[in-house]
């Protein structure tokens, strides 16, 4: 317990990639035409376009995640939080590096895919997506409304992804009124839902594997002809039928999906009874021993 309480070299450096991901999607992509991101990186694109150009969007950034963070400290843990301060520092440095320092232009079109607001929704956000991702996936979080859902779902009977999912359409709709259109904030839609597509890959990863639960009379015989075919092992569970009452095996076995056909004939030539449930994994962690 006490090593995952320490900051990591390599969680920092993933992270700084991933800062500069972000910054790199949002102001290449999306800033230039006027898209909106979602969560407080888009409140902070609205602020910057409607208040004086001294407020920049990399300060908007620092001012509205930090505070969000620390007021999560207590529930998020002192590392989590110290991660995704990292994270919006970066993510902050790197859009002013792109937008002020950098010989790129980005004032009136995308350097990659010029007006067209398609391609700067759809890039933009897997892009930026991808980013946020690795965040998470190292421990943090680039958007401190993440920790708003966290914190105050559940006190007002939201799930968190209902919380980040409502504060956004809440966003979007200020925006189609503070600049009288709805094509961007539309657009922005596109944005939002190609970056949770790309979080998700990025954090449960390309291709997950799948759980096979397997109920079945002959446990030994299939977990042998499992384990020959496959070269990886079973872990085997004694249960009881619920309405039955017989004593039964349950073999908890990983698979990937190229292997639950071959699986399922397996099972069933040794047990036509065998029940057979598949149910997706996110990640496999294994230990050291």
């Amino acid at each position: 317990m006490h090593n995952t309480q320490k900051i990591k070299k390599r969680n920092l450096l993933m992270i700084t990639i991933a800062g500069l991901i972000n910054a790199f999607g949002v102001t290449v992509f999306l800033a230039p035409v006027k898209l909106y991101d979602s969560g407080i990186s888009g409140t902070s694109m609205l602020l910057s376009q409607v208040t004086p150009d001294y407020l920049s969007l990399s300060l908007f950034l620092v001012l509205l995640n930090i505070p969000l963070f620390l007021y999560g400290l207590k529930r998020q843990g002192k590392i989590f939080t110290i991660y995704s301060i990292y994270a919006v520092l970066v993510y902050s440095i790197g859009a002013w590096l792109i937008t002020d320092v950098l010989p790129i232009d980005v004032a009136m079109a995308s350097p990659l895919a010029g007006t067209d607001l398609l391609l700067c929704a759809l890039f933009g956000g897997l892009i930026s997506g991808v980013g946020s991702g690795l965040v998470i996936r190292y421990g943090g979080a680039i958007d401190g409304v993440e920790v708003m859902a966290v914190i105050f779902a559940k006190r007002i009977g939201l799930s968190v992804g209902s919380f980040v999912m409502g504060y956004n359409v809440l966003l979007y709709i200020v925006c189609g009124i503070v600049i009288e259109s709805w094509i961007l904030p539309l657009y922005s839609i596109v944005t939002y839902a190609a970056a949770l597509k790309a979080v998700d890959y990025m954090v449960e990863g390309f291709d997950r594997c799948k759980a096979a639960m397997i109920v079945t009379v002959r446990p030994r015989e299939i977990c042998a002809a499992l384990t020959e075919t496959f070269s990886t092992g079973i872990t085997r569970i004694e249960a009881r039928g619920g309405y039955s009452g017989q004593d039964r095996d349950v073999l908890y076995f990983v698979v990937n999906r190229f292997q639950i056909t071959r699986l399922r004939d397996i099972v069933h030539e040794l047990d036509p009874t065998a029940y057979i449930t598949i149910s997706e994994v996110a990640d496999i962690f294994r230990g050291d021993g």
